[in-house]
């Protein structure tokens, strides 16, 4: 049986084309939006661009001046209570301070108290990655499996409760504020709740199931830096008990750079201070628990109002004023070239 046997080509034939075929889509013919670039359009584009971004900058730019605000260093002003917290053997005792200032205009509207750190770096990978989250949600896991180490168990095997470098590191002085009006001291009535994201008290944080949270805790200890069990960190609210505190909350949520504030309580608008802070003296009686000393740290207290674009931050506005300017040039250039090539041309026309 004789096999088949294909035939040589033939001299002079062409080769087999390559190319796609014939088709609308393999040929790229289909119905499609084909801008035609003029330079008006350009130009128009340009200009409409930059004209936007100015505007939008400086709504943002003077909405952000428009902020009242204030910040008190009390690093120094607490320097007694300072040098005894360096001292780790001195963690069970109690070190208050006091720090006086005046606000010489009222301060109308809601305001905000933060509590701001200096030189305190959170954006180190171990630093972030030190944390359970399912421990966070009440699970019952082992955690010597999670990136807590070490701060997870102590070397009688008790798991920590929270655990992490994070949990562990928790601010936790205390800040009270006080108007002193004719020769009488009033405490200024603030909230420590509702100040945590929505999805963070609801969704990324939970208690433990139990019928109290001391049992929940149970067979767990407090972090090596705390002076409480997690399961009393708010004794006067149930419900800002535990992981879903709002401080603690918003303690783990770390910040990107060395200098940050995080939001700590906000004015209860009652009384004398249903329309903000009048102005007069002021005390914040601070009880002193987080050392700041030993990596150069410095620790303020911010008072501040918000408006529609945010706290008091210009860089959304400056960013904003920055990329309008560079698409206005950016017009204007293209403008002048536009203008020299023609006359240019007019010129080489006429020769």
């Amino acid at each position: 049986m004789k096999g088949k046997t294909s035939s040589p080509p033939q001299e002079g034939a062409a080769p087999p084309s390559r190319c796609p075929d014939n088709s609308a889509f393999k040929q790229q013919r289909l119905p499609a939006w084909k801008p035609q670039l003029t330079l008006a359009s350009v130009l128009s584009s340009f200009f409409l661009t930059g004209a936007f971004c100015l505007t939008v900058g400086v709504c943002l730019v003077l909405s952000a001046n428009s902020i009242r605000e204030i910040q008190i260093d009390y690093s120094d002003k607490c320097s007694d209570c300072s040098k005894l917290r360096e001292n780790s053997s001195n963690w069970n005792k109690e070190c208050h301070c006091s720090v006086n200032f005046t606000l010489k205009e009222d301060i109308l509207g809601d305001v905000f108290m933060y509590y701001g750190l200096q030189n305190f770096y959170q954006n180190h990978r171990r630093y972030m990655m030190s944390r359970s989250d399912a421990q966070l949600l009440g699970r019952n896991v082992n955690i010597q499996r999670s990136y807590c180490a070490p701060f997870s168990t102590y070397r009688n095997g008790t798991p920590m409760a929270p655990c992490g470098a994070i949990a562990n590191s928790m601010f936790n002085d205390t800040i009270d504020l006080f108007y002193n009006r004719n020769s009488s001291v009033i405490q200024v009535p603030l909230l420590k709740t509702g100040n945590s994201w929505w999805t963070d008290k609801n969704v990324k944080f939970r208690n433990p199931e139990s019928y109290n949270l001391s049992s929940a805790f149970a067979g767990t200890a407090r972090p090596p830096y705390w002076q409480k069990p997690v399961y009393l960190l708010d004794e006067e609210d149930e419900r800002n008990n535990g992981y879903v505190n709002d401080d603690f909350i918003i303690w783990m949520r770390v910040s990107a750079f060395a200098t940050f504030r995080n939001l700590y309580r906000r004015l209860r608008r009652v009384r004398q201070f249903a329309e903000g802070l009048p102005a007069g003296n002021y005390t914040f009686r601070i009880s002193y628990n987080f050392p700041v000393t030993r990596f150069k740290g410095r620790k303020h207290v911010i008072l501040s109002t918000v408006v529609w674009s945010g706290g008091s931050n210009p860089f959304l506005g400056i960013a904003y004023l920055v990329a309008g300017t560079a698409a206005m040039l950016t017009g204007f250039v293209i403008t002048g070239i536009h203008l020299k090539l023609r006359k240019k041309k007019t010129y080489f026309q006429k020769q």
